[in-house]
């Protein structure tokens, strides 16, 4: 359990630092009246984007699996996308449009498919030195 958690802590990090990665390379940015308190604002949004990753994209994976399998998987961006558009509009002062969403999707998975095979990695390798 104390694993999971720590899992889930270091995911949020990393989604709410691609998150801001992603607004400013892609998004229309940060408010103006929430400059002072953005990086409070991006680990609310990188906490949001968690919760729905966990919670709501299987469910909406469920939903969209016949166009997922005609389109032989590339769907599966456009899920991305929603759910990364999701939790930006549900997170104040953080705006950006759903073309630029699926960009941002991709950057995210990116960047936790580089931790996870990472931290996979230094699990194989204390495996080993036991």
């Amino acid at each position: 359990m104390r694993r999971q958690f720590a899992v889930f802590i270091v995911r949020w990090l990393l989604n709410s630092f691609g998150l801001w990665v992603a607004v400013r390379l892609l998004g229309t940015g940060v408010s103006d009246q929430q400059i002072d308190e953005s990086i409070w604002l991006f680990l609310l949004a990188g906490l949001v984007f968690s919760i729905l990753n966990t919670l709501l994209r299987p469910v909406v994976i469920i939903l969209s699996l016949p166009a997922i399998l005609v389109t032989l998987g590339l769907f599966i961006f456009i899920v991305n996308g929603f759910v990364v558009w999701l939790a930006i509009q549900l997170t104040p002062g953080l705006e950006m449009t759903f073309l630029n969403s699926i960009f941002a999707g991709m950057l995210l998975s990116l960047i936790n498919y580089i931790v996870s095979s990472a931290l996979e990695l230094q699990v194989i390798k204390k495996r080993e030195e036991a």
